[in-house]
């Protein structure tokens, strides 16, 4: 038989390692070429990777949560051609299956040119050595099959709640539950939950095995992992502190560890670099304006009930969008930014809206590509689109690249205002505060004054001052805050 050894794919951007989230076969298993065979995650996105042979999983070498460099060997396959294909040990290719570059060829996986080729998949050289395997707490290595382990026990089945939720969720009262059973030495399969759910229950380190599913088919839920992380993870913790771990003296807090240590690393650690970068990089000026956003709401309500908008989510946050887009139109030098080597500023006709977007993984900035081409329901299918692979966690590096503006919406975390710090590679950030009702001075239209209560909000523009000076900043804000103020505005403009 030939054992093909696969390596972890270059992501490209400049990234040059990624974490293992989720083993999607396990030895034995029987693959086809572009079979998706396990989800990792880069300082980016969420990435699944195919791999470019058929044949049967011999050996996964990694586990799930190593973080492991490009190149590094990470699962066996015999793919069943005989002394053959044994030549090949796989090279570290691109992790995106994308269509080649016209003008390039894609190379195959293998060596040689009867091997399945797996489009934009290249020959890149990288480490060979393997990474040594985790064996704490009693785990068996990911390619040891257990000869018995304990049956999972089944769980009630309920409606599953949806595992990435809004950022603010409120958390559910802690139910009452059986004891957390001892950890096996080995347990066969993966407690079910979704990658997002995972990834918070290794934020708040909790042991899914330890909890108690809710969802249907035995899946775990956030809402299972918020509940089992609020009380005492353990029946010792419990004989310390109390019913739920709460300390004598009152405190919600359990009383284990006093730290807890979560490492900087994915999303949050490109997340910082690039934050810090963008601060000590670009002078930022911040100016805010109150706006009576009163016929916006009006505006939003009209839509909800349309038959046109009836399949996507309108918001006042899709006015926003397209008020900003009618507004760089008016002043097109808020789209650009600050070539520092070519001493050039780079004005952009087009424009790639960034939405930003908290996520189980951090804050992420993906963007609608040539949002300034669309109708407002073109513009509220693609942000629906976009908000919802953002919340699943399957946002790509490419749907993160080539922003020209940004809108971070604080106002759903009830926040009236900020001073945003621009994305890099941008020179302008505009933040949308929460919309409130407040007595509000209405003018009519014999020039009468009166106090009305009028749904209000706060808008905020972070600009970078090497480019754009006050007066074009302060013109682009005016002209955001007359169309939330009086859409109709956009029938003048447009």
């Amino acid at each position: 038989m030939a054992i093909r050894t696969f390596k972890l794919p270059d992501p490209g951007e400049g990234l040059v390692e990624a974490e293992i989230v989720e083993w999607k076969v396990a030895p034995g298993d029987t693959v086809k070429v572009n079979d998706m065979v396990l989800e990792v995650e880069t300082a980016k996105s969420l990435v699944e990777l195919p791999i470019p042979w058929a044949g049967t999983v011999q050996e996964l070498l990694v586990e799930v949560g190593d973080t492991v460099d490009v190149g590094t060997p990470i699962i066996t396959i015999d793919d069943g051609q005989g002394d053959a294909g044994q030549a090949d040990e796989g090279k570290a290719a691109p992790m995106s299956v994308m269509p080649p570059v016209p003008g390039e060829r894609a190379e195959p996986a293998g060596g040689s040119a009867s091997d399945a080729i797996l489009v934009g998949y290249g020959a890149k050289a990288g480490a060979t050595a393997r990474r040594a395997r985790k064996q704490a707490n009693g785990r068996m290595p990911v390619s040891a099959v257990p000869e018995a382990a304990p049956a999972r026990p089944s769980a009630p089945t309920e409606t599953e709640q949806v595992a990435a939720q809004e950022p603010v969720a409120e958390q559910s009262e802690p139910t009452p539950r059986a004891e957390s059973p001892a950890p096996a030495v080995a347990r066969e399969g993966r407690p079910k939950a979704k990658p997002p759910v995972r990834k918070l229950a290794k934020d708040l380190g909790v042991d899914l095995w330890a909890v108690q599913p809710t969802g249907d088919g035995g899946i775990i839920t956030r809402e299972d992992v918020q509940t089992f992380a609020a009380g005492a993870s353990s029946p010792a913790e419990q004989a310390v502190g109390g019913p739920g771990g709460r300390s004598p003296h009152g405190s919600a807090y359990a009383t284990g560890e006093r730290e807890t240590r979560i490492p900087i690393k994915g999303v949050r650690k490109m997340t910082a670099q690039a934050m810090v970068g963008s601060a000590f990089t670009a002078p930022h000026v911040t100016e805010w304006v109150t706006v009576d956003v009163t016929r916006t709401m009006e505006l939003v309500d009209r839509l909800k009930r349309s038959r046109e908008f009836s399949d996507v989510k309108v918001t006042p946050l899709l006015v926003l969008a397209k008020a900003m887009m009618l507004a760089i139109r008016r002043n097109p030098g808020v789209n650009a930014t600050w070539d520092e080597a070519a001493q050039e500023i780079v004005q952009k006709n087009y424009v790639n809206l960034g939405i930003a977007a908290a996520t189980p993984r951090g804050l992420i900035v993906p963007n609608v590509k040539d949002a300034h081409a669309m109708t407002l329901l073109e513009l509220a299918q693609a942000i629906g689109q976009l908000t919802a692979t953002a919340r699943d966690g399957r946002t790509q590096p490419a749907e993160m690249a080539g922003g020209t503006i940004t809108i971070t919406n604080v106002g759903v975390f009830g926040v009236d205002s900020g001073t945003p710090i621009i994305n890099p590679g941008e020179s302008a950030i505009v933040a949308f505060g929460a919309i409130r009702k407040m007595p509000w001075v209405v003018t009519d239209a014999d020039g009468n004054d009166e106090i009305a209560i009028r749904h209000v909000t706060q808008l905020a523009m972070s600009f970078d001052h090497r480019l754009i000076d006050g007066e074009l900043g302060s013109r682009f804000l005016a002209d955001l805050a007359a169309i939330m103020e009086d859409p109709s505005q956009a029938l003048v403009w447009g």
